[in-house]
């Protein structure tokens, strides 16, 4: 049976990645998590954009488990503060902050800005690995929208930046998206969709 490999430690990340290869487990492709396969350490993401993140924990942990292994790396990009908090979206004020903190701080950082020039993305990059051939396929994704100075309620379940985010496609915030305005949006599954075919080639073989 192929396996392949979800590299996060992140369990809504691993799940929605593991909803978009569902078609590809029925066809016999079989998932392992982190918690399946024994590793050693963590990946030093040390990358300046999403993608060079995203190859970072694919190599590690493929190289270390042999096998095929999908990883991904996202976040925020606010245009008036230059792309900020990017690769940083998660220890932008500094350090590992929790979700309210990076609420907090991104509004803090955006007090002074006018709703006319609040426009930012949601970005993410998902990336294949194999060990064996050492090659990567990488693809990124993004949604627009505006950063409100009113967040939502709901728990933010390691998306902080959801709850201040309006998707501009529906006018509406992140949390606030129906089922079906999510996934017609979902970037992370629009970039798996794109692996799709480098997957059943070099995985499913």
């Amino acid at each position: 049976m192929s396996k392949i490999l979800i590299a996060t430690s992140n369990p809504a990340k691993r799940q929605e990645i593991s909803k978009g290869l569902l078609d590809l487990v029925q066809q016999g492709l079989r998932i392992l998590t982190l918690q399946d396969v024994k590793t050693d350490g963590e990946p030093i993401e040390s990358g300046n954009t999403f993608e060079e993140n995203a190859r970072i924990k694919a190599e590690f942990y493929g190289n270390q488990t042999g096998l095929p292994t999908i990883s991904d790396d996202g976040g925020l990009m606010i245009d008036a503060l230059d792309g900020q908090p990017g690769v940083k979206s998660r220890r932008w004020p500094g350090y590992e902050a929790t979700d309210q903190e990076l609420i907090q701080y991104a509004l803090d950082q955006m007090k002074d800005i006018p709703s006319s020039k609040r426009t930012a993305q949601l970005v993410t990059c998902v990336c294949l690995y194999h060990p064996e051939i050492q090659r990567y396929y990488c693809q990124q994704e993004g949604i627009e929208g505006i950063i409100t100075d009113s967040p939502s309620t709901w728990d933010t379940n390691g998306y902080p930046y959801r709850a201040l985010f309006v998707v501009r496609k529906y006018n509406k915030l992140y949390d606030d998206l129906t089922h079906e305005e999510h996934e017609d949006i979902n970037h992370r599954i629009k970039a798996l969709r794109k692996l799709k075919t480098h997957i059943k080639e070099q995985v499913m073989v």
